[in-house]
């Protein structure tokens, strides 16, 4: 079991190392039947990613379970917390206790929530696209402020940093059955984590930087995933000025992003990139908006 007190978040180094071992640990291997084109058959060892239940508690009342792969959990919790708007800050989280065997994180925070049980319902949240929860309106984007960021990105770094993303992920290369996603700055990829379901990926990166005091407001996603409505909402929550993907974005992320100044770029790929909004923070020889 890990405990985590609000007061002793301090910064252990971007990019950690536990992030890179916990790798090893979120695949299994099994046995399989390869079908090969000509009729014949064998069997192969295949890597499958683990899928675990994980319970998450908050004020010692039974919230949600998320399925996931089952690692940094302290930060999962978190940044599903921060991302929902039940906290704002990692002085709003007195205690955090992680129990990774029994799938069960307990947070204490200073928010009152006699109100969960009601409205939440001990919902399941499922490694797939949608969250299907009651927490994902539309108010949500209203709610949100505009992202009034200055920093600026190359297409060139844009492309270069999607590649160290690539380079990055075990998991993915052994499964393919994970979203990769990292937070960088222009220049580095800062921060990595991986996992079966892409909104538990960000939710750890925003967990993370929310348990260690890291600003985000100069930062960038780098994401594997749909760049979704879904998604944008989490990144304007928490002041994030640049999303990109490898793959494309929805009508309604792009929507959202205009109207909240957030840069949206897709099809980061053979040195190539789609840019839906924000292109004023890119460095192609566009305009700023209203010029």
């Amino acid at each position: 079991m890990t405990t985590v007190a609000g007061d002793n978040c301090t910064m252990s180094g971007l990019l950690d190392q536990q992030g890179m071992d916990s790798q090893t640990e979120n695949t299994v291997s099994v046995a399989a039947f390869i079908c090969e084109s000509d009729g014949e058959a064998r069997i192969r060892q295949q890597h499958l990613i683990r899928e675990r239940p994980v319970t998450i508690f908050v004020n010692d009342q039974e919230l949600v379970t998320l399925l996931c792969t089952g690692h940094h959990l302290d930060e999962l919790a978190a940044g599903f917390l921060r991302a929902e708007g039940f906290i704002e800050s990692r002085e709003d989280v007195r205690q955090l206790e992680t129990d990774a065997e029994a799938g069960i994180v307990r947070i204490t925070i200073c928010q009152d929530t006699s109100f969960l049980e009601k409205l939440w319902n001990k919902r399941t949240i499922t490694s797939g696209c949608g969250k299907g929860t009651l927490f994902y309106h539309a108010v949500d984007a209203l709610l949100a402020e505009p992202v009034n960021s200055m920093v600026r990105i190359d297409p060139l770094q844009i492309w270069e940093r999607m590649q160290d993303l690539s380079r990055l992920s075990q998991t993915y290369r052994h499964t393919h059955g994970v979203h990769n996603t990292a937070l960088a700055d222009p220049d580095n990829i800062l921060l990595f984590r991986d996992d079966i379901g892409r909104h538990n990926a960000v939710d750890m990166i925003i967990g993370y930087s929310l348990l260690h005091g890291l600003s985000l407001a100069d930062k960038i996603l780098i994401t594997t995933g749909r760049l979704t409505s879904e998604i944008l909402i989490k990144a304007a929550k928490v002041g994030l000025p640049v999303l990109a993907s490898r793959n494309t974005a929805t009508s309604l992320a792009v929507e959202l992003a205009t109207a909240l100044n957030i840069t949206l770029i897709g099809y980061v790929r053979n040195g190539k990139s789609t840019v839906y909004s924000g292109h004023h923070r890119v460095a192609c020889g566009l305009p700023a908006p209203g010029k």
